[in-house]
C-alpha cells in the first residue's frame, strides 16, 4: 500500500511539475505575442527601441568583432593544413565562407549574444521587478510590457542579424589575412573561388534567418526570466543563470533544425 502511495506521489509531482512549466510556457508567448502586436509608438517606443539597441547592440560590438577575427584565422589555418594535402590550397576562400555565412556566424555570435546581451537584459529586468520599479509603472498607469519589454525585445530582434553579418565579414577578413599574407594563398583564387560558391540566397539569407531566429529565442528567454525572477540578489542570479543556460540549448537545437530544413532536402 505504501509502495502505491510512493507511486502515486511521485506522479502527482511530475504533474505539477509539467502543469507549472506549461502555465510558464503560456505566460511567456503572452509576452512575446503582445511585444510582437505593439507596434513602435514615434513619441516613446522609438527612442526607447534605438536606445536598447546601443545597449544589447553596439555594447556587444567589440566582442564580436575580435570572435569572429580570431575565428576567421583560425579557419584559415586549419583549412590551408587540411586542403594543401589534396592540392586544393586555392578553395580556402571558399571553405572559410560557407563555414561562417552558413553556420559559425549565426550560432556562435548567438552563443555570445546570450551570454553578454541575454544576461543583461534578465539581471536589468529583475533588478527592476526587485525594486519594484515595474509595479510602480503600473500604478500610475503605465503597461511595463510596452514600456519596458517591448523595446527590448525588438532591439534584440534587429541586433541579431546585424552582429552575425559583422561577424561573417570579419571572419572572412581574419581567413583572408592568415591565408593570403601568411600562408602565401593567391589571392585571386581565395577571392574568385569564394564569390562563385557562396549564393546569396542559399547561404546569406539563410543564414540571416537562423540569426533572427536566435535573436527571438534569446530576448525571448532573456525578458521572460526577468519578469519571471524571485526578487532577491539570489533570485536574480538564478535566472541570470537559466537565460545563459536555457539560451544556449535553445540555439543549438534550433539551429540543428533550421539546418535541416535548409540544406537537408526535408
Amino acid at each position: 500500500m505504501k509502495n502505491i502511495e510512493s507511486l502515486l506521489d511521485g506522479f502527482a509531482a511530475i504533474g505539477r511539475v509539467s502543469l507549472d512549466k506549461l502555465a510558464g510556457l503560456g505566460r511567456a508567448t503572452m509576452v512575446i505575442a503582445y511585444a510582437l502586436l505593439v507596434l513602435p509608438q514615434p513619441s516613446t517606443n522609438i527612442s526607447l527601441t534605438i536606445k536598447q539597441l546601443f545597449n544589447v547592440g553596439v555594447k556587444s560590438l567589440l566582442i564580436i568583432v575580435v570572435s569572429g577575427l580570431f575565428i576567421g584565422m583560425v579557419l584559415g589555418l586549419q583549412g590551408y593544413t587540411i586542403l594543401v594535402d589534396f592540392g586544393s590550397e586555392e578553395a580556402v576562400g571558399q571553405m572559410v565562407a560557407l563555414s561562417l555565412v552558413r553556420e559559425l556566424a549565426p550560432v556562435v555570435t548567438a552563443l555570445l549574444f546570450a551570454g553578454r546581451a541575454g544576461s543583461a537584459l534578465t539581471a536589468e529586468i529583475g533588478l527592476m521587478k526587485a525594486t519594484e520599479q515595474l509595479a510602480s509603472l503600473e500604478m500610475i498607469g503605465v503597461d511595463p510590457l510596452r514600456r519596458i519589454v517591448a523595446p527590448r525585445l525588438w532591439a534584440g530582434f534587429i541586433s541579431m542579424p546585424i552582429l552575425s553579418m559583422i561577424f561573417a565579414i570579419v571572419g572572412v577578413y581574419g581567413g583572408a589575412l592568415v591565408s593570403i599574407e601568411w600562408l602565401g594563398v593567391y589571392s585571386g583564387s581565395f577571392w574568385s573561388v569564394m564569390q562563385q560558391s557562396v549564393d546569396f540566397y542559399d547561404d546569406v539569407l539563410n543564414g540571416m534567418i537562423k540569426a533572427f531566429v536566435f535573436g527571438i529565442a534569446i530576448t525571448w528567454v532573456a525578458v521572460y526570466q526577468g519578469l519571471e525572477s524571485i526578487p532577491t540578489s539570489e533570485g536574480i542570479s538564478q535566472s541570470t543563470t537559466r537565460t545563459v543556460v536555457y539560451s544556449s540549448l535553445m540555439i543549438l537545437a534550433l539551429d540543428f533544425v533550421l539546418t535541416a530544413l535548409m540544406f537537408g532536402d526535408i
